[in-house]
């Protein structure tokens, strides 16, 4: 699998990134061993995870698979922090960071983690103190790089900006919603990335499913859709406009030869910015078909088509400044 660098660094990353989110959860342990194998053996190498994924576990599952399965020297273990379910907040305070990665560390079985992600941003703690957090796990070693994920756009810049000013290390990646079907990190996350030398790890990068093309008409009863629990987080993208973008993929697939995943993933793949999409599967089945995006590379009418039917609406002021 081709490497990428992370933003503006040297750290180089498969361009296709394993999301945990469904370990512990959804896929039990054996399960993730098959695709972490699967994912290493087409040379992936960016695994990616938080300590809030099904309470820990799936940092835990992966811990356990470092070594059996695949050397710690294999992957580039991507985590995050910030969130605190059981209060339903966020904190992202100096004390409640450290803590939460040295967690992390322990139920990873790991010295140090490749990259270290502020999971969102929390309005009650100054952001020199959440920063700080950040270059005393960088200078300690247990973080070799540093990220964020969820900002918005004056968020990325001013963290990204202050950091570059007075920090001791830098922020080279955010992990947003981005896809077909979400285009709206285009207004200013995408720009201020750019600016500032961020790579981008899109997350839900198949439109939370649907761009599969598996709610086309209807939803099965054994898809995220049908339940209760991910019947909203599916909801959102089961519209009209929704449906002709897919309608576009699924088009566009047909004439390729290739499944509507395929496309999809190949078109978030070679967005500018873009290092890695983050591909959650919940079966190993599931993950292979992700990693034969590998061998496409959308042709330049099709990507322009697939443009222009997802383009999302610019306004004032980011039509006239961007």
């Amino acid at each position: 699998m081709e490497l990428r660098a992370l933003g503006h660094s040297g750290l180089m990353v498969s361009r296709l990134a394993m999301g945990t989110m469904s370990w512990g959860r959804d896929t039990e342990a054996d399960d993730a061993a098959d695709q972490l194998k699967a994912f290493t053996d087409a040379g992936g190498t960016l695994v990616d995870t938080a300590d809030v994924y099904a309470d820990g576990r799936a940092e835990e599952i992966l811990g356990e698979l470092l070594g059996p399965v695949v050397p710690r020297s294999a992957v580039q273990i991507a985590t995050k922090a910030v969130a605190v379910p059981a209060l339903r907040r966020r904190d992202a305070s100096r004390g409640h960071l450290l803590s939460a990665l040295d967690a992390s560390l322990a139920r990873l079985g790991t010295d140090h983690v490749d990259l270290w992600q502020l999971h969102a941003w929390d309005p009650h703690t100054p952001l020199e103190e959440t920063l700080s957090a950040v270059d005393i796990a960088v200078s300690t070693g247990r973080a070799r790089y540093v990220g964020m994920s969820n900002y918005t756009g004056w968020q990325t810049a001013k963290a990204a900006t202050w950091q570059l000013a007075h920090g001791r290390s830098r922020l080279i990646s955010t992990q947003v919603e981005y896809s077909l079907l979400e285009r709206g990190v285009e207004r200013e996350v995408v720009p201020a990335a750019l600016d500032l030398g961020i790579g981008l790890l899109p997350w839900s990068p198949l439109g939370r499913g649907v761009l599969t093309g598996k709610y086309r008409h209807g939803t099965p009863a054994d898809s995220r859709g049908a339940s209760p629990h991910f019947e909203r987080f599916i909801g959102r993208f089961l519209d009209h406009r929704s449906a002709r973008i897919v309608e576009a993929v699924a088009t566009a697939a047909d004439g390729l030869g290739v499944s509507p995943l395929t496309v999809s993933l190949a078109w978030i793949r070679d967005r500018p910015g873009v290092a890695a999409p983050v591909v959650g599967a919940r079966t190993v089945g599931q993950l292979m078909q992700s990693l034969q995006t590998e061998a496409l590379t959308l042709p330049a009418e099709i990507r322009r088509a697939l443009d222009d039917v997802s383009a999302p609406e610019f306004g004032y002021p980011e039509r006239d400044g961007g």
